[in-house]
């Protein structure tokens, strides 16, 4: 854990996870500087030994000591480099870790609503491009959901993203007419379709409908073509 949140803290990136309940350190509030009611500063230790996954330059960058904030709130104790605790407050932070659930969908907007789910291209070097584009797309439609949220006076949370992408589909067929005018046109309509406000959702990780009873093709597409037109298409799986 210290060299992950070393690692991304050398990246100027901060962190607010869930302390794993499987590992050998037990959380005692009594110790380190306390801050507030199950609300404290620790130090911890650089471990021994480099885990695969780092470099070894990387390992040797890393502080032998690292100091994080460690509090408990809704029964989960929680571990942060945002130490400050008057301009971050547990109740801020127990708020921005439920925020947790949108990293989800949007994944789930990039891979399934863009289609990224299942790339076209076949090396590397252009599967690579193909993330990019998607991506930079991403990136196009949410400043597009930003501005359309900020003239309305709305979080752009409340906006449906699979809206907003259908209706720039649709206005891109009618680029010659994209002025001044028309974009404004086109961030009204954006926001017409809001979500709902649902804080603290709990889902489970399964689906509910299930696959066709298809087998998987094992060999190229060519090869499979020859066999059907041999011996024909196999029998129905029961």
């Amino acid at each position: 854990m210290a060299l992950f949140i070393a690692a991304m803290q050398a990246d100027g990136i901060d962190i607010l996870m869930e302390q794993n309940g499987s590992r050998k350190r037990v959380t005692d509030f009594r110790l380190g500087q306390r801050l507030g009611e199950r609300d404290h500063l620790i130090v911890i230790d650089k471990p021994k030994r480099r885990p695969e996954w780092m470099s070894e330059e990387d390992y040797n960058a890393a502080p032998e000591r690292l100091t994080v904030r460690e509090f408990q709130a809704g029964g989960k104790t929680m571990i942060t480099t945002l130490d400050d605790h008057n301009n971050y407050p547990k109740e801020k932070l127990k708020a921005l870790y439920k925020m947790r659930w949108h990293i989800e969908l949007d994944l789930r907007n990039i891979k399934d609503t863009m289609g990224m789910n299942v790339l076209s291209c076949k090396t590397p070097e252009m599967a690579i491009k193909e993330i990019w584009i998607h991506l930079l797309a991403y990136n196009l439609i949410r400043l597009m959901m930003a501005q359309s949220a900020l003239l309305a006076d709305i979080s752009p949370r409340r906006i449906s993203f699979k809206h907003c992408l259908q209706i720039w589909l649709i206005y891109l067929q009618n680029a010659q007419y994209l002025d001044d005018e028309y974009i404004g046109y086109l961030f009204r309509m954006m926001v017409q379709k809001k979500v709902g406000n649902r804080p603290g959702r709990i889902e489970p990780r399964a689906v509910k409908r299930r696959p066709k009873a298809y087998p998987l093709l094992t060999r190229t597409r060519h090869e499979a073509r020859a066999e059907v037109m041999k011996n024909g298409h196999p029998k129905k799986l029961k």
